[in-house]
């Protein structure tokens, strides 16, 4: 179940972009276990939040992302960083792809789309001259204040998570 409580003003077509110092929209999520995680929960109990969007379970640069994410996950729940991915995926392909790439955190659920739509994530792209929308693959960082403290869109999978950390200067 997918609850995220606004308005939509924009189609699909009409991707909106969000920038550092708004409000992130708030969510009430699944993951592929059927546990609920809550923006506003994470927020109360003073997390931070990066939700990152992907377009696919188990290609390779989204297995690239995953696993830099997975290996670098002790550095940011020691800073109170809860991370959270995000794909249109179906529940059996996430816990394929969590079982298979050990990784140590959740995949939310957002097979409509709602997530995407709220985030902005979901956009016209374009490969080799053919148009289709599809997932840009975005990161967010969400701070207990539920304002956005760090944003890309269509951000490369390799070398995003080291890059990230040096922005929030988690590297050390």
């Amino acid at each position: 179940m997918l609850h995220v409580p606004w308005a939509s003003a924009s189609t699909m077509n009409e991707a909106r972009t969000h920038e550092v110092g708004q409000s992130a929209p708030l969510f009430n999520c699944e993951d592929s276990s059927g546990i609920a995680h809550d923006l506003e929960t994470y927020a109360k109990a003073g997390k931070s939040v990066i939700l990152y969007f992907y377009p696919r379970d188990s290609t390779p640069g989204c297995t690239t992302q995953a696993c830099d994410f997975r290996d670098n996950m002790a550095r940011l729940t020691s800073e109170d960083y809860i991370v959270l991915g995000v794909s249109k995926d179906s529940e059996g392909s996430h816990e394929k792809f969590i079982t298979k790439k050990e990784l140590n955190f959740p995949l939310l659920m957002d097979q409509e789309g709602e997530l995407h739509e709220a985030y902005g994530t979901w956009r016209l792209k374009k490969n080799y001259g053919r148009e289709y929308m599809g997932c840009a693959r975005s990161t967010f960082v969400i701070a207990p204040d539920g304002t956005f403290t760090w944003l890309r869109y269509n951000v490369k999978a390799k070398g995003h998570v080291g890059m990230l950390l040096r922005e929030l200067g988690l590297n050390e």
